[in-house]
């Protein structure tokens, strides 16, 4: 094995589930191949000491990738020199909790990453937004790190994707492989588009015996593994997190992917939201908004709704 690289990676929101699930991942290099990682574990000040138990977990897999290991809470530290930072950390939705006091919590987490960010981070760090509401807590991140490009603010979005894959191939019969261009458009909630209409399955374009049925289970599909399991998605989302680096990283053209980034008014949508898109990867961490698709008046109503829900979220997150 030959290590052609080094990436100083941090994860926010360490000592919790989707990275307990995620780091094994990094460090394996299933996400970027054979590139040895310098690794920043950052948390609350009350999970300092399960940060520990992380980095004995880490020692014991003996994994060859791994470089230096830095715990602590504080994001001035930690955000210095690196090249990514996968944001998994935020304020959980509670029972009772609205979307607005959600909001309210995690816009002053994202508001206070992103100064540090300003202040510390590397001009061309890339950065992954996933505690949600990611959408808007990406955009809010991006607000207040203006050094860095607006390119390099994505959410995740693949989560949803990868739903929808295995749906249609469940629904089609048909293996995962045979299946391209599946979008999820939006935000990362109820309101999301998750598209056939530029689908194929063995190259031919295909119709679902009930369009609506499919598109409320993608809608709803966090809430029924959680009604399921009595917990949210935790391995499923660490793997969709996996995707969308690895192929931000490497490049993938042969098939349209879903990221959340910041908009320039493509579709019609609002410029700055922070909005799902169809995404060719080109490698090296940059990609392109494939913007010349042609949506029918079912897709544009769609997105309507989702772009609505995100100018609302916006303004919520400006008044805070």
């Amino acid at each position: 094995m030959e290590v052609q690289q080094t990436l100083t990676v941090c994860v926010t929101g360490a000592a919790g589930q989707i990275a307990y699930s995620f780091i094994p991942l990094l460090l394996s290099g299933q996400v970027f191949g054979q590139v040895k990682i310098n690794l920043r574990l950052l948390d609350i000040p009350k999970m300092e000491t399960a940060l520990k138990g992380v980095v004995m977990e880490i020692e014991d897999c003996a994994y060859p990738l791994i470089g230096d290991i830095q715990t602590g809470s504080n994001p001035k530290e930690l955000f210095k020199n690196c090249d990514l930072i996968v944001f998994l950390g935020g304020f959980p939705r509670l029972p009772g909790m609205e979307r607005k006091d959600l909001l309210q919590k995690n816009a002053n987490i994202f508001k206070e990453q992103g100064e540090a960010l300003q202040e510390v981070g590397k001009d061309d760090v890339k950065c992954v937004v996933v505690a949600n509401p990611a959408n808007t807590n990406c955009l809010i991140l991006s607000r207040y790190a203006t050094k860095i490009p607006r390119q390099n603010f994505t959410c995740l979005t693949r989560l949803d994707q990868n739903r929808a894959y295995a749906q249609v191939a469940l629904a089609l019969n048909k293996p995962l492989n045979s299946l391209k261009n599946i979008i999820i458009w939006g935000n990362h909630s109820t309101t999301q588009y998750p598209s056939i209409e530029h689908a194929t399955a063995d190259g031919q374009s295909f119709v679902l015996p009930d369009q609506g049925q499919f598109i409320e289970r993608i809608q709803k599909r966090g809430a029924e593994v959680l009604n399921a399991r009595g917990n949210s998605s935790v391995f499923s989302a660490a793997n969709a997190v996996k995707d969308h680096i690895k192929d931000w990283f490497n490049g993938r053209e042969d098939t349209l992917l879903s990221l959340g980034v910041l908009s320039n008014g493509e579709y019609g949508v609002q410029s700055g939201l922070c909005f799902s898109y169809p995404i060719r990867c080109l490698g090296a961490f940059k990609y392109e908004i494939v913007g010349n698709l042609e949506l029918s008046d079912f897709s544009k109503q769609k997105l309507k709704v989702t772009e609505e829900e995100l100018i609302q979220e916006q303004g919520l997150a400006e008044s805070i």
